[in-house]
Formats: structure tokens, sequence, C-alpha cells
């Protein structure tokens, strides 16, 4: 019987279930946890600026804490000064109105419910009741769902609010752990986002060549052990697509994989461009080519015919444009924006950063042979 597809399928799904309880569960207890912590943070915050008490009062209440709940570990001085920190960055974290995505959700069944033909029934009153019982207060969606490791980290690396919101926002869209969010913020993507010197703005059409702006990055950061700024470029991208979930993590959501020195043939001749993505957020393909050294003009020229090839040969007619992105070092902006002045192609030009070459703690034998020197010139001397 365990190999009927009936059985199969009932397995299948009963497991489905199973999952999305244990996920739902999990999000439950986080929410749970979060507004606990809030609330204390805020009665803490409050009575502190109500009493004038100084902040060694918090140094007593865990005391008090920790000895009438012995078994729990979150009542510890740095934990509740987290909670004082939390509720004082997010006042509104609970609040009373709902949403207008939220309306949309519950609206609907509280009408359904009002509108039943068994109003009377005791059931469906108690149904009614509990819906626009849960409705108030809620908790804000986003901060919700994030878990309370990832909360203290933001508020220890994160000060500017609309800043550390815009990493919420993106630790949720990526299901970042905490170690990746870290991260995200120590290589600034706030201030990375969207930064490529791009012709979106000629080339695409308005709401594809936001979306294409902000898909990129200036500069790349490929935290990649093993390769360093004096590495060749064919070495960079062997490195990279050893590391594939790592550069994956580094480009964003979206992008699939498709290959490297991907072959190309046009007029019996035959070309490999350095890596191929497909992203599903633009229905595009996506071309990198990896250049080390600073941006030259006909750099442009050669990643042009790439995507024109692309183009040609592999886009279906659902495909939007291909767009091509080259990776070098960019430090003359009006060179690189007049190179892509008058193409047709989408084409984007952004830098990168490597892990810098750490230097040993041994030193070298000219390091030892100059301090041999060095001595033997102060003995002299004395």
């Amino acid at each position: 019987m365990e190999t009927d597809k009936p059985y199969i399928e009932l397995l299948t799904e009963l497991k489905t279930k199973i999952r999305q309880a244990q996920h739902r569960a999990a999000l439950s207890l986080n929410t749970e946890m979060l507004v606990l912590y809030w609330s204390m943070g805020n009665d803490i915050s409050t009575k502190i600026k109500e009493a004038g008490w100084g902040a060694k009062v918090i140094d007593q209440l865990s005391k008090d804490l920790r000895s009438e709940f012995p078994d729990s570990k979150g009542f510890s001085i740095r934990n509740l000064k987290y909670m004082r920190a939390f509720a004082d960055a997010y006042p509104d974290f609970l609040h009373e109105d709902l949403s207008k995505s939220e309306k949309a959700i519950v609206q609907p069944a509280v009408e359904q419910l009002e509108n039943t033909d068994n109003q009377k029934d005791n059931f469906v009153q108690e149904g009614l009741a509990q819906i626009k019982k849960d409705s108030s207060p809620i908790v804000q969606g986003k901060l919700a769902q994030l878990s309370w490791y990832h909360h203290i980290t933001l508020l220890d690396k994160v000060k500017d609010k609309e800043t550390r919101f815009f990493y919420i926002q993106k630790t949720i869209e990526n299901s970042w752990t905490r170690d990746v969010m870290v991260f995200q913020i120590e290589s600034r993507l706030h201030k990375r986002q969207g930064q490529a010197i791009t012709n979106f703005e000629h080339t695409l059409p308005k709401s594809q060549s936001d979306l294409a702006k902000q898909m990129l990055k200036n500069p790349y950061v490929f935290d990649i052990m093993g390769i360093a700024e004096d590495i060749k470029e064919l070495e960079l991208e062997k490195a990279l697509i050893k590391e594939i979930r790592k550069l994956m993590l580094e480009l964003g959501k979206g992008f699939a994989y498709v290959g490297n020195q991907y072959h190309l043939q046009v007029g019996n001749e035959d070309f490999y461009l350095d890596l191929l993505f497909y992203n599903f957020h633009l229905h595009s393909f996506v071309v990198f080519e990896l250049k080390i050294g600073d941006f030259k003009p006909e750099y442009a020229g050669k990643l042009n015919f790439y995507v024109n090839a692309i183009d040609e040969q592999i886009k279906s007619e659902r495909d939007n444009p291909t767009i091509g992105v080259l990776l070098c070092k960019t430090p003359n902006e009006t060179v690189i924006k007049y190179s892509l002045k008058g193409i047709n192609s989408p084409l984007g030009v952004a830098d990168y950063q490597l892990p810098k070459k750490l230097k040993s703690d041994m030193p070298t034998i000219e390091e030892l042979e100059s301090a041999i020197e060095k001595s033997k010139d102060a003995n002299s001397d004395a």
C-alpha cells in the first residue's frame, strides 16, 4: 500500500500541513515573546521616566525576576536593557488600528458572519466576537517576523531608524539569518543598493528601469576566502563559481545561475561570456563580465555585443531585453557615462571589492635580515 499513488499523495499532503503548522507555531511563539519583551521594556522605560529612577534599577529588576523565574534565561541585565531600547525604538509596535491590508483580510469574514441567516447561533456569534477581539491590538507585521536576536543586533549596529527599516525589509524579503544580516550591514548594503552607473533610463521602460536599477549594487562585495586584490580574471571567475551560494547571496533575490564561460557562436566564431544569469523579477537574462583594473571604453562595446547575441540566440518573446553588467574598477564616472551613451542595450557598470590579503604574523626573510642589520648598527654605535 505504501507505494500506491493515493497513499503517496496523502503522505505528502500531511507532511506539508505539519510543516506549515510548525512554521505558524514558531511565528506565533516568536510574536508572543516580542510582545512580552516590548511590553516589559515599555513598562520599564515609562516607570524610570515617571519616577526619576536611575538606570541601576534595571540591575535590581534583573536580580528579582531571575529569582522569581529561575528557569527563564531572558531576564539578564543586558536583555532588560535591550527590552527598554526595543520599546523606545518602536513605540508603535502595538497599535489599535488595522492597516488596509489587514482590514481586507478581516472585514470580509466579519461581514460574512454578521450577514448570515444564523445570527442567533451562539457558535457564529462567538466566532464574530473572537475575530473582533483578535484584531486589536495587533503587532506590527514586519517587526514581528524577525527574531529577538535580529532585533538586538539591529539596535546595536544601526542607529538610524530609516536605515534600520531598510534592513528589516531586506531581511524579511531574503530570509536572512542573523549572520547574513550582519554581513550586509557591515558591507553597507543600504549605501550600495541601486548605485551602479547605468543607461537604463534610456534603454528600458520606466517601470523596468527602476526595478533593474535597484537590482544592481556598487560596489559588489565578494567575501570569499582564498581570493585577493591581485587575482587574475579567470581565477576570480572560478572562485566565484566555487562559492556560488555566496555569489548568489550578494547578487540578491531573484537570480538563477545559467552558466559561466557561456559559449556563443556568432558568424562561425566562438565567444565565451563570463557569467550568465536569469532574473525572475525582471524576466531578463543578465550577463556579468569581470575585468581586473579600471574601466575602459572598449569594455562597453564587448558587453553590448554579448547582450545582443543573447537577445538574438537565447531570449524568447516572453523575456524582457537582456541586461549587461560590467564589474571592474570604476574611478571615472564621466568616462563610463560617455561610453554608455548611444548604446541601445541596457548596460550597467559597477565596482567590486575583494578580501584584502592578510599580512602574515611571521616576518619575511628580508624583514629578518633588515632587523639583524639594524641590530648590528645599534651595537656598533654603542
